[in-house]
């Protein structure tokens, strides 16, 4: 007999992530059609510019759209910016709030529908792919064939950027997400070691809960909520199984015992959180952990970007080790810039800026500030501390090693990702969910996903 919940269930899913993708393809195909009737003129007209008319063109203003709107951030936007004023070329900052780049998202569309579309715009992950295949993005292949860039980037970042045969995009840097920062002060004090598995991390937390703090921040904002439960499914599990859910959106492995065992982590972690769970933005519940309000916080490592922009040290005021379970993995996200074709007249600019992204010295720089690593396969070791260093030697390990974060667009498209970090967001804030509840609508959410992937 049907049990006529998980057959609503099912079917509610499959409506909901439908209609949902079904928008997102409507829109997208509107956005191209837009887009590309506004620029029609322009482009013919370019088309007949030879190459060297276009490089004798006065260097432009670029308009950015980001979300990099935090301390670390704005520091590593500054080093972006000032190498850009260096050539003449003015960087129009357009930042816009919102943790995982959920508002600028949404700004960027609205440009693109205008007419109005940036010259540059931050668009992390598999998305600008979609924005590549619709013709909007302008290709870098004549900045990166002479600057070598494949042999220069590692082959996750080089697939990454690549996309039908042509670079449309420029990488700044490697972010580690499975990060547990901890108060190196607090821990001192009490005599505490950064614990290195489960267990160890329970008798810490105990220990701190009884001195009187928080022993983990957290934020009830369901990004923040989601990039917890993909470490500690990577915990649980490693990369293949994790791939196996996130990238192939295998139906059966959300039914897969690990994924009972990484639910109940996350619900058993709430011990150790404020309460009550408040929706915080990150730098908030980083402040926390500076303030030793909190001992420890699970985020990546744009959290040490902030921390050193308030002038903490590595080693001395905090430090890191991976999640339990994760020391070997990196979990990761790449921050990108992808141009806007438009007309063309910006397109030395936005060359050179790509060029001036590459450089070693920019490498350097910006990913000090923002607290990740560089994209070169042989940066400047003797510029990273402790933490980069962890997640310089976990990342070079290779693919196998490596798992793409699913909430910060790594994984899955926009479809996939919304549906899956708004239910595991759900049971995390609901109590009365069981493990069970999840598994089924994750693997409704993942085969109705499939099949739509099929009829389209």
């Amino acid at each position: 007999m049907i049990d006529k919940r998980h057959a609503d269930d099912r079917g509610d899913a499959k409506t909901r992530v439908t209609r949902s993708r079904s928008s997102i393809v409507l829109l997208t195909v509107l956005l191209a059609i837009l887009y590309l009737f506004k620029y029609t003129i322009g482009m013919a007209d370019a088309a007949t510019i030879a190459p060297a008319a276009v490089a004798n063109q006065p260097a432009a203003a670029l308009q950015v759209v980001h979300w990099w709107t935090s301390a670390g951030e704005r520091k590593a936007v500054d080093v972006l910016s000032s190498k850009l004023a260096e050539e003449n070329i003015q960087w129009r900052d357009l930042a816009i709030p919102g943790g995982a780049g959920l508002g600028a998202s949404k700004v960027l569309k609205s440009m693109v529908l205008a007419g109005k579309a940036p010259e540059a715009t931050q668009l992390n992950g598999i998305v600008f792919g979609e924005w590549a295949d619709l013709g909007l993005l302008l290709e870098l292949d004549d900045v990166a064939t002479p600057g070598n860039w494949q042999k220069l980037l590692f082959p996750t970042v080089w697939s990454l950027v690549h996309n039908r045969g042509h670079v449309v995009a420029v990488p700044l840097g490697i972010h580690r997400i499975n990060n547990l920062f901890y108060n190196k002060k607090i821990f001192d004090r009490l005599g505490l070691a950064a614990p290195k598995t489960w267990a160890e991390f329970d008798r810490v937390a105990d220990k701190l809960k009884h001195a009187g703090i928080t022993p983990l921040a957290q934020s009830s904002e369901a990004w923040q909520v989601a990039t917890l439960f993909e470490t500690l499914v990577l915990a649980e599990s490693g990369p293949a199984y994790y791939r196996s859910l996130f990238v192939d959106l295998n139906p059966g492995a959300f039914g897969d015992a690990r994924m009972i065992h990484a639910l109940k982590r996350l619900r058993a972690l709430k011990e150790w959180m404020p309460a009550p769970l408040r929706e915080r933005p990150w730098p908030d519940m980083t402040r926390q952990l500076a303030d030793g309000d909190a001992a420890m916080f699970v985020m990546g490592d744009w959290a040490k970007g902030e921390l050193l922009a308030w002038g903490l040290t590595t080693d001395r005021d905090f430090s890191c080790v991976a999640v339990p379970g994760t020391a070997d993995y990196h979990l990761y996200s790449v921050d990108t810039l992808a141009m806007f074709a438009g007309d063309y007249s910006h397109q030395p600019a936005q060359e050179k800026l790509a060029q001036l992204i590459m450089s070693q010295p920019v490498q350097t720089a910006y990913n000090q500030a923002k607290g990740a690593i560089p994209v070169w396969r042989s940066p400047d070791l003797s510029k990273m501390d402790s933490c980069a260093r962890a997640s310089w030697n976990a990342f070079t390990k290779g693919g196998a090693f490596q798992a793409p974060s699913l909430v910060h667009r790594m994984a899955a498209d926009e479809t996939a990702k919304d549906a899956i970090v708004a239910e595991v967001h759900r049971y995390f804030m609901d109590d009365k969910m069981s493990e069970s509840d999840i598994q089924r609508k994750l693997t409704n959410i993942a085969r109705s996903l499939s099949k739509t992937g099929k009829q389209e």
